[in-house]
This record gives C-alpha cells, sequence and structure tokens, in this order.
C-alpha cells in the first residue's frame, strides 16, 4: 500500500485557494496509487509561523492584530460544510484523507487534525491537547474526547498533532486502542524529529507518517501583514520536514528537507502485528501490575446547562 506525506505549501492564508489546491493533490496522490494522503499541521490555509517572528499585543491594530484578522478570516468552521470539497476528492479517488487545519469556533481558533475516509466520511476532528509555547497566543486547548484511533479503509488511523507525539501518556492512549498507522502532522523543522518518527514507529509498533509544510519565503503573498519580520529566516520559512517509518524504525522515505513536493512509500499492514510479537507496548509488555494509565475521554465544556 502506497501512502504519500504532502511536502508542499498551501496557498498561504486563502483557504479557498488552499482547499482548491488540496483538492489537486489528493487527485496526484491517488493517480500515483496512493491510498492514504497526509496534509502537514494547520496546512488549510497555513500555520502561524507569525507568533514566533511578532510580538503579541492589546491593540487592535497593528501587523499582530492584522495578520490574526486574516487567520480567523480564512479559518474551518466545521459546522458547514467547508470541507465538503476535500471530501467529495477522498470519495471519488478513493483514498483516505488527514488534514491539518486552523478549526474556528465560538470566537477561538483551534490546531485541528482531520481524517477522511475514503467514502468520504468525516471519521475523527482532533484538537491538540496543548498548544506548543507561543501557539497558546492564538489556538485554544483540546480534550480527550478526541484521543480516538479509528478505522478507515487503510487500517486503524491515530492523529498526533506536532509536539503531542513527546506526551508519553497521549502516545500510550493511542497505542491501546491498536492504532497501526499515526499520522504525525507537524510544524517542528530540527533533525531531532525524525529521530522522533523512528522511535515511535519501534515503540508502538506502528506506520508513522510525519510531515511538516514546506514554504519558501516568496510563497508568502506580498501583503501578509507582518510579512518583513520573517525576512531574517531567510529563503525558507518552514523547510519542511517529512519521513514515513515502517513499524520498528526503518526508515522507508525521508527525512526530506528543502525540497517541495510529495514524499511517498510503500507500506505494509502486516508488519504491524509481525513487529509487535516482539515488543506490543499496550499489550505482552504493557506490565498493568505495574503502570495504570486514566484517559478522561470526555468533552469539556466551560458551561454545563442541565
Amino acid at each position: 500500500m502506497k501512502v504519500t506525506a504532502v511536502h508542499e505549501p498551501p496557498v498561504y492564508y486563502d483557504l479557498s485557494g488552499s482547499i482548491e489546491r488540496g483538492v489537486e493533490i489528493i487527485g496526484r496522490a491517488a493517480a500515483g496509487g496512493s491510498k492514504l494522503v497526509v496534509f502537514p499541521e494547520a496546512w488549510f490555509p497555513g500555520y502561524v509561523d507569525f507568533v514566533w517572528a511578532l510580538t503579541p499585543t492589546h491593540d487592535e491594530d497593528g501587523d499582530y492584530a492584522a495578520i490574526y484578522k486574516r487567520l480567523w478570516d480564512n479559518a474551518s468552521d466545521l459546522t458547514t460544510n467547508v470541507l465538503a470539497p476535500i471530501q467529495e476528492a477522498a470519495r471519488e479517488n478513493h483514498i483516505v484523507v488527514v488534514l491539518g487545519i486552523q478549526e474556528k469556533s465560538g470566537g477561538t481558533l483551534y490546531n485541528t487534525g482531520v481524517v477522511i475516509d475514503a467514502d468520504g466520511t468525516i471519521l475523527n476532528i482532533h484538537r491538540k491537547l496543548m498548544p506548543t509555547n507561543a501557539e497558546r497566543t492564538v489556538w485554544g486547548f483540546g480534550d480527550g474526547s478526541s484521543l480516538r484511533v479509528v478505522d478507515s479503509a487503510v487500517g486503524r488511523i491515530g492523529v498526533l498533532l506536532c509536539w503531542e507525539n513527546y506526551m508519553p501518556m497521549a502516545r500510550m492512549a493511542l497505542y491501546a486502542q491498536n492504532m497501526e498507522i499515526l499520522c504525525a502532522p507537524t510544524a517542528y523543522n530540527e533533525e531531532v524529529w525524525h529521530v522522533t518518527m523512528q522511535h515511535i514507529g519501534m515503540e508502538g509498533g506502528c506506520i508513522v507518517v510525519g510531515v511538516n509544510g514546506c514554504v519558501r519565503f516568496d510563497n508568502l503573498p506580498a501583503d501578509l501583514p507582518g510579512r518583513e519580520d520573517m525576512i531574517e529566516w531567510g529563503e525558507w520559512v518552514s523547510p519542511g520536514n517529512a519521513s514515513i517509518i515502517a513499524p520498528g524504525g526503518r526508515v522507508l522515505a525521508g527525512p526530506a528537507q528543502k525540497t517541495q513536493g510529495l514524499i511517498e512509500a510503500e507500506v505494509d499492514l502486516s508488519s504491524v502485528a509481525e513487529r509487535r510479537r516482539l515488543f506490543d507496548v499496550a499489550g505482552h509488555y504493557a506490565c498493568p501490575d505495574v503502570f495504570t494509565l486514566k484517559v478522561d475521554t470526555r468533552r469539556k465544556e466551560p458551561v454545563l446547562f442541565t
């Protein structure tokens, strides 16, 4: 089975343009034989790179407020059919799609991962549990209700977003649900990320698809507020970081950086069970006589109406 990691830029902070490009990419991946395509963190319509370049203020004008407004206007309201073109592309191409989106709900933005099955059905919507550092100036928090592994046309899929993959208990919660494929959209460019992907492939005995957005400075719109503050980063706003890992940690593709395109590999789902014969972290190697993990899967709302 072929899987694809999308190592290409979105139409930066343009949701309709990014969806159109996403539909084209899905078709291209499927035409190449892929059965699963994974987009980077917040790819629809782009990661919050500005939180690492600009200083947040209380002002209602200035670059920070202006770029936030553009992001808000181009975020996805999942109470609408905003993802319908992506769902239709999944259905038409008989391919499972994992998206990283900027979700808006109420008055808050969330870093959200969406799993769409090959028939176009949305299987899970997962909000990142804990935004990282400066991301907390933009994104709200998720909860355990979406920390789920779902059955799909290509196997049992789980999603952890960026540094959620460094949370041992979050990983264990998915391992315990017999996860066969971990999709790990990220914005982290450091070399250690690739090592993390290999570690998870070994620890979880699962297939891992990790992918970061690959964005050049000239991919940013000329009128983007705060654009000039990102010039010091050089040619690459994000050099990307993509790899596909077999159960046990063997590298099948990548690590790719500073190259825009589709990163692809053939994976063998049967190798999951073969690997877990040696080490099943949530099974015969779990030591439940010593360790117990409690996961609260309730949806957390700030106001309860009874």
